[in-house]
């Protein structure tokens, strides 16, 4: 990143309010440390996160100059998703900046192991969450004349995953569509909306939900030959939210993937 860029982005996101669902690790930490790094104040919704790790984010944070809450919630609740928003606004003032990162596959199953209570669950996650997240900061950002939303989509919105992952890669095309969707809406209220899409990113959610072997065959197919990190994930977030580098971009979904799926 330029210097130029550098100074673009500390010069728009320095004081503003930023929240991360999901940023207790992997790619929503990544994203969380690096808004902090240029001066933002972050919210950190987090469920099943280890407590001194989130501790440790929010302590770098502060040390680099921003600000940092954390919030234990769990987004499977509609209500726990409009009670978080309501303590990062309570706390900083305001908010400017919405990341939609909170979800999981919860499990991989096969076509006759769904039931209603699984997709339900997984949905609730990954899907209803982020609608209800959309709706519940419109208050905030009419109040500060607009705002910036980033979903968080997924390859598997795009190539239908892999086997036992049909009702989450269901769910993220859902939410690739509504970005597209918001973005038209919100337009007018001088809100942007779109998302970032990763491939294969080398954190936890693969190492529960892929085996070796899997990633190794992935790993093999990527033009770049590794797979991602979460901070590949992070300099698209910080360039989405920044109006100075992206203030005539909305509802783009933004493929991270190494090549993986050259959309």
């Amino acid at each position: 990143m330029s210097e130029q860029q550098t100074d673009l982005l500390r010069a728009d996101l320095s004081g503003k309010v930023v929240l991360v669902t999901g940023g207790g690790s992997g790619i929503g930490a990544a994203i969380a440390e690096a808004f902090g790094r240029y001066g933002a104040r972050v919210g950190i919704q987090h469920f099943s996160s280890d407590g001194k790790a989130v501790a440790g984010l929010v302590g770098r944070i502060r040390l680099a100059g921003g600000d940092a809450l954390s919030i234990q919630a769990d987004f499977n609740s509609s209500q726990a998703v409009a009670e978080t928003i309501t303590q990062v606004v309570a706390h900083f003032g305001r908010l400017d900046i919405l990341v939609n990162n909170a979800g999981s596959m919860v499990a991989r199953r096969q076509l006759e192991e769904l039931d209603d209570d699984f997709i339900d669950r997984v949905f609730n996650l990954n899907a209803r969450s982020v609608v209800t997240a959309c709706r519940e900061v419109l208050p905030a950002f009419t109040r500060a004349g607009g705002g910036c939303i980033i979903n968080v989509s997924s390859i598997s919105a795009r190539t239908g995953g892999s086997p036992g992952s049909s009702i989450y890669s269901a769910s993220k095309a859902f939410v690739s569509t509504l970005t597209r969707s918001l973005a038209r809406e919100l337009a007018g209220r001088q809100v942007r909306v779109n998302a970032i899409s990763p491939g294969t990113i080398d954190t936890a959610f693969h190492a529960r939900f892929s085996s070796p072997e899997k990633l190794a065959k992935t790993r093999a197919g990527i033009p770049l030959r590794r797979l991602g990190e979460a901070e590949d994930c992070a300099g698209a977030a910080l360039y989405l939210a920044c109006d100075g580098l992206s203030g005539y971009v909305t509802g783009q979904v933004i493929e991270i993937n190494g090549g993986q799926l050259m959309a």
